[in-house]
């Protein structure tokens, strides 16, 4: 029996530090979208997955970025896999899954042109597409490829390392021949770091952690991903290797902070002539196809390995899911099934 009703997500308060559950976000509930609401080249879908992102954070605060602010009373932006319910355009076909930036709501139409056929390659699975197929694996692609010009030979050490984007960071550093050192914020995080072959793996959390760390990168970073931003880039400035390389990917540690300070040693970058860059995935769209292809050998030779971290509980349930997200609630990449359709088999809570 087809549902009467829809429920979305919407922004109702800016936060000025933390996420406030039942507060920062509302749910609207909708009359259900049919194949009648079409209009030519139009798709209906229906969310499945909802991929959650520390960037989010960011596009909650009404600041110049990289992408206009989520306004309130606008629905909360977010990229998910879908099926398709009913379509008016000939590229797409009822029963299709689908990848599109619709955001969080449980149905959606969408323009042809916004939608993404999802193909599940040899090794891979559905939810792939949100996480080392996805924006997350391209991330560290390019970031680790392009930005940090990563070579054999370079010790390479990566804050933020089980999460979804520095997981696949440290593994494509070994692909490439560099000595990676993993930091990460719990034993057990710290041990599957070693399960993907990481020379080094090192819990923040840990009392001993500054002794650990200075010992560690005793040889001097090369390259220094950074997913945290804080107290750990502080040290890695005061680890690293004349022109090293730092790639600014994100700063986790700070973005719920009203007054997030920025590291004390930043003369160190011209003590150490080091190259320091931000960049943003989607700078380089024209080389996704190519990137994704030797991702997908990668995963089909396995040499790619992955965890999911999947919260049930439906759209509701991603408010405090990505609550969690900045308390380190993940290994791997954070989802939420918005609807229970085609498990992939990760972990769930």
């Amino acid at each position: 029996m087809a549902q009467s009703t829809y429920e979305s997500v919407v922004l109702a308060k800016r936060p000025t530090s933390l996420i406030v559950p039942g507060e920062t976000f509302t749910v609207k509930e909708h009359k259900a979208l049919t194949a009648a609401d079409l209009k030519d080249g139009e798709v209906l879908v229906d969310t499945l997955y909802l991929s959650l992102d520390p960037a989010m954070r960011g596009w909650l605060n009404d600041t110049r970025s990289y992408v206009p602010p989520v306004q309130i009373g606008e629905k909360m932006r977010g990229a998910v896999i879908a099926k398709v319910l009913a379509s008016k355009s000939a590229k797409f076909a009822e029963g299709n899954y689908v990848t599109c930036s619709t955001g969080w709501t449980e149905q959606a139409i969408a323009k042809e042109k916004e939608l993404t056929l999802l193909e599940v390659p040899a090794g891979g699975q559905v939810t792939d597409a949100l996480g080392v197929l996805g924006m997350t694996g391209l991330t560290a692609y390019f970031g680790l490829i392009d930005v940090g010009k990563v070579k054999a030979g370079d010790f390479v050490v990566v804050s933020g390392a089980a999460g979804a984007t520095g997981s696949v960071v440290c593994q494509i550093a070994k692909l490439k021949g560099a000595k990676v050192l993993g930091l990460a914020g719990s034993d057990d995080k710290v041990e599957w770091l070693k399960e993907l072959g990481c020379d080094g793996a090192l819990n923040y959390k840990d009392p001993n952690f500054r002794a650990q760390f200075k010992e560690a990168t005793k040889d001097l970073i090369d390259v220094f991903f950074d997913n945290v931003g804080g107290e750990i880039l502080e040290m890695a400035l005061s680890r690293a290797k004349a022109h090293s390389r730092f790639i600014m990917c994100g700063a986790i540690s700070q973005y719920n902070d009203a007054k997030p300070s920025g590291p004390k040693n930043i003369s160190m970058v011209i003590a150490m002539r080091i190259r320091m860059e931000g960049f943003i995935v989607f700078d380089y769209v024209k080389e996704f196809p190519a990137a994704r292809k030797e991702l997908v050998q990668w995963l089909s030779d396995g040499k790619l390995k992955r965890k999911e971290t999947i919260v049930k509980g439906g759209l509701r349930a991603a408010e405090q899911a990505l609550v969690a997200l900045y308390n380190g609630i993940n290994t791997g990449k954070l989802l939420v099934e918005v609807k229970a359709e085609n498990a992939s088999g990760g972990s769930r809570l």
